[in-house]
């Protein structure tokens, strides 16, 4: 195995976080729940320019916390029995949904498929914006000077459990068997949508983003996809003396402090060379998943295409 820049393995098998976990998490996710659920989703379906002889492709738009119009890609097979499975896909961070065609192996093996656009992003989906402080370079930050309920990541994470609601809902669908994954950011938010649906069957994330805020930072690892948490302190606390509140107030939208929640089965995948989403972080988060659970590892690879893994979550998925 190569020389690691994180923790030997037999101590990230053990390792717990350090980003602190507000007191009143569970009463915030609670709230933020109850807000969802209240919502009425006023989902429209509009056919795609893109369809298949075996797949109806459509764009499909629902009104998610803070009223703001959310997209996802839905495709459903022509032909295959209800209720059947789904699989809810996410994608990494700044990008989209995707093409149609990534989905078509799963919608060919009789499941429905809705992959979210995140809010502010790549995609079609609306930000409806309407937080105090920075809106400069990233989304982590976003809504950091306004009360933790204004944190963008809080209402993305509302939307991958507004969308699984949805599609358990629907009539073709089998509510019992719904997957979810996606890598980075899409690893992130397959454990936040498991945590938060728990009737989400099956998880597999893969490097999941968003865990563990403060150890990165310690890592000096806050750049690529965590440079705003550097440019954040540089800019509005550079002496570090919020320190405390601001990694607290991350801890809302810290996945680890999610992954107790998860009652699915769940195959993760994690590269021990990551400096993106470095392996320390994503095994804050696989630790508390209490669930039954496996790790793919791969020792030389970092935040990069994994040989074999997709085939393995389609395989993984294929149970459900």
């Amino acid at each position: 195995m190569p020389l690691m820049f994180d923790m030997p393995l037999e101590k990230l098998y053990t390792y717990q976080g350090r980003n602190p976990r507000p007191t009143d998490f569970d009463a915030f996710w609670d709230r933020g729940l109850a807000e969802m659920r209240a919502i009425d989703p006023q989902v429209e379906l509009k056919p795609a320019p893109f369809q298949t002889p075996f797949a109806e492709c459509l764009d499909m738009f629902f009104t998610g916390v803070g009223n703001a119009r959310v997209h996802a890609k839905l495709l459903r097979p022509r032909h295959a029995p209800a209720p059947h499975p789904a699989i809810l896909m996410f994608h990494g961070y700044s990008g989209n949904s995707g093409d149609w065609y990534d989905k078509l192996g799963y919608v060919a093996r009789g499941y429905t498929v809705a992959a979210l656009d995140c809010r502010g992003q790549g995609g079609l989906s609306q930000d409806s914006g309407g937080v105090v402080g920075t809106t400069l370079r990233g989304h982590i930050v976003r809504g950091l000077d306004d009360k933790p309920e204004k944190l963008l990541f809080r209402q993305i994470f509302l939307d991958t459990a507004q969308l699984a609601k949805l599609v358990m809902e629907m009539p073709d669908v089998d509510p019992d068997r719904v997957g979810a994954t996606g890598g980075s950011q899409g690893g992130g938010l397959t454990l936040a949508c498991a945590a938060l649906e728990p009737r989400i069957a099956r998880a597999a994330p893969v490097f999941p983003f968003l865990s563990d805020y403060q150890r990165v930072w310690e890592m000096d690892q806050a750049k690529d996809a965590y440079i705003e948490l550097q440019q954040y302190f540089r800019l509005f606390d550079p002496r570090h003396e919020r320190e405390d509140e601001i990694f607290t107030k991350l801890g809302y939208i810290d996945v680890q402090h999610l992954a107790n929640r998860i009652r699915g089965k769940v195959l993760m995948a994690t590269g021990l060379m990551d400096t993106v989403c470095p392996p320390s972080t994503q095994f804050a988060a696989y630790n508390k998943i209490q669930s039954p659970k496996s790790l793919s590892i791969y020792p030389d690879f970092g935040h990069e295409g994994l040989p074999g893994n997709a085939d393995r979550i389609y395989e993984f998925m294929g149970e459900l």
